[in-house]
C-alpha cells in the first residue's frame, strides 16, 4: 500500500490467501478499473499506522474488510466511523496487534478520522487457507462493490478528485 492523499479513497483490507478473509481484497480488486479516474483504489493488511497514513488528508474513504460477529456467513455491516463506535466486529485479518478496528479507535482519539469514513464489514465463515472465498460472500462482496459504487458517484459532486 503506497502513501495517497486523493479526496477520495477505497481500501480493501485483507488476505486473499485465506479464503473468506479475502474478501475485502476481491472488492478492491473489482472497483480498481470502475474508479481509476476519481478514486484511489487500495489495498492493505490492515494495519493500524499503514490506515492511518494511507487516509491522511482524505475526505472520503471507504474501508472494505471481513469481519466476525457471530452473524450468518455473507451478512453486510457498515459502520459511519465518525458517527459511531465499531463494537462487537473482530476484524480477523490483521497479524499485528493493532488491526481495523483499533486503527479506527486510534485515529478518533488522536483526531485523525477523515470526516467521512464507511466501514463495510463482510461476515467472513471459513478464514483458513485457501483462494476461494464461500458463495455466501462472494455474493455479498459484489453486492458491496455496487454499493461503493453508487456512494463513489455521488462524492464526485462533492469534492474535486
Amino acid at each position: 500500500m503506497t502513501l495517497n492523499s486523493s479526496a477520495a479513497i477505497v481500501i480493501g483490507i485483507g488476505n486473499s490467501f485465506r479464503s473468506d478473509d479475502g474478501a475485502g481484497i476481491w472488492v478492491a480488486r473489482r472497483l480498481r478499473d470502475q474508479l481509476q479516474d476519481t478514486v484511489s483504489v487500495l489495498e492493505a493488511t490492515g494495519e493500524a499506522g499503514a490506515l492511518l497514513e494511507a487516509w491522511e488528508g482524505a475526505a472520503f474513504v471507504i474501508l472494505v474488510d471481513a469481519v466476525r460477529s457471530g452473524a450468518a456467513p455473507g451478512t453486510i455491516h457498515r459502520f459511519d466511523a465518525p458517527a459511531e463506535r465499531v463494537h462487537s466486529i473482530s476484524f480477523p485479518g490483521s497479524t499485528h496487534s493493532l488491526g481495523v478496528g483499533e486503527a479506527i479507535e486510534l485515529a478518533r482519539a488522536l483526531n485523525r478520522l477523515p470526516p467521512h469514513l464507511i466501514i463495510y464489514g463482510i461476515e467472513g465463515g471459513n478464514f483458513g487457507p485457501g483462494v476461494e472465498m464461500s458463495l455466501a460472500v462472494a455474493r455479498s462482496a459484489a453486492e458491496v462493490a455496487e454499493r461503493i459504487l453508487s456512494e463513489a458517484r455521488s462524492w464526485a459532486t462533492k469534492v474535486p478528485i
